[in-house]
């Protein structure tokens, strides 16, 4: 609601992302399959966190995506400037061009008390806090479809060997 589709979409491909086994790349293909989402929208989403430099993108076989070391420190407030080029602040709830105490829109001195606590809990949800609690199976993104972003537990080391 918040969000423009395609924050929504870089996020929730950057918390399956994160949830994955570390250094193991996933092709776009893989990710819009399991989150019903459109594939060339999150392939050309992809592209882009890749030439932003939140992603590693690898070609060929064994190739696809990977988060960058340090990306899963990256919280919402930071994917959605990188994906749509301005902060999440800067926005007028209702869309106009023009919004701020000079220049307020109908809703803005309501609005504005909210945005600052929306502003601090989106500052606060990291893409590898929000990846952990969707892998520990404390939460579940629910996707289109009545369909669910839940990943299974990763292996622990002692299971791996």
């Amino acid at each position: 609601m918040l969000l423009s589709k395609t924050s929504e979409y870089a996020l929730q491909a950057l918390i399956y992302l994160a949830a994955q086994p570390e250094g193991e790349p996933v092709l776009s293909r893989d990710i819009s399959d399991y989150l019903r989402v459109p594939a060339q929208y999150l392939a050309k989403i992809l592209q882009d966190l890749a030439k932003r430099g939140v992603l590693d993108s690898f070609k060929g076989r064994g190739g696809g995506f990977v988060l960058r070391p340090g990306a899963d420190q990256m919280n919402i407030l930071d994917i959605v400037e990188v994906v749509e080029g301005q902060p999440f602040s800067q926005g007028c709830v209702l869309g106009l061009k023009a919004c701020a105490d000079e220049t307020a829109c109908p809703v803005h001195y309501q609005w504005k008390p909210l945005k600052a606590e929306v502003m601090s809990l989106l500052g606060k949800q990291t893409i590898g806090s929000m990846a952990e609690a969707v892998r520990a199976g404390r939460y579940r993104i629910h996707l289109p479809g009545g369909s669910e972003l839940h990943i299974r537990p990763l292996a622990t080391k002692n299971q791996a060997s």
